[in-house]
C-alpha cells in the first residue's frame, strides 16, 4: 500500500510539475517531459509490470487533462512502461548511461507517437520541422532533467525495499 501511494504521490507531483511550473519556464515553449522520466525510472529500476502500470496511470492523467481520445496517452506511456522494463535485467543502479539513453529513447518515441496522432492524422507532413522544433529539443531537455529526476527515484525506491514495503503488483 506504501509504495502503491508513494507511486502516486510521483505521479501526481511530476504532472503538476510538468504542466505549471515547468510550462511558465519554458524555452522556446519545450518543457520537459518529468511523466516519461517517471514512468521509464519506474520501469528500469522495478520491471515490466510495474511500469506498465504507473506508465498508464500517468497516461490517464494526461489524458483526461489535455487529451483529445481517451486512452491515447495512457496507451503511450503505458507502452513505454513496458518496453523499457524489459531493460530491468541488465540494469546497473550506479551507472547512469543506460537509464539516460533509454530516458531519451523513450521521450523520442513518445514525440513521434505524438507526431503521428496530433499531425500526420491532419495532413501536415512535415516532419522534419517538428523533428527539430519540438521532438529534438524536448528530448535533450528530459534528459538533461532526468540526470536530477532519475537519482531522485532510485533513492525513493531504495527506501521502499529497505522499508520492507509490500510489492505494488502481486
Amino acid at each position: 500500500m506504501k509504495r502503491t501511494l508513494v507511486y502516486a504521490a510521483c505521479i501526481l507531483l511530476s504532472f503538476l510539475l510538468q504542466s505549471s511550473f515547468f510550462s511558465y519556464m519554458a524555452p522556446a515553449d519545450i518543457v520537459p517531459n518529468l511523466l516519461i522520466i517517471v514512468t521509464a525510472s519506474i520501469a528500469l529500476i522495478r520491471g515490466r509490470s510495474e511500469g506498465c502500470v504507473v506508465g498508464f496511470f500517468a497516461g490517464l492523467l494526461m489524458d483526461v487533462s489535455f487529451g483529445s481520445y481517451l486512452g491515447m496517452y495512457a496507451l503511450c506511456y503505458m507502452a513505454v512502461g513496458y518496453l523499457l522494463g524489459y531493460f530491468n535485467q541488465i540494469y546497473y543502479e550506479e551507472d547512469i548511461t543506460l537509464p539516460l539513453i533509454l530516458i531519451g529513447f523513450a521521450d523520442l518515441l513518445y514525440g513521434l507517437f505524438m507526431y503521428m496522432i496530433h499531425f500526420m492524422t491532419r495532413g501536415r507532413f512535415d516532419i522534419p520541422f517538428y523533428f527539430g522544433r519540438i521532438i529534438l529539443p524536448e528530448v535533450i531537455y528530459t534528459v538533461i532533467i532526468s540526470i536530477f529526476l532519475y537519482r531522485l527515484m532510485l533513492f525513493i525506491c531504495k527506501k521502499l525495499d529497505k522499508k520492507g514495503s509490500e510489492d505494488f503488483i502481486a
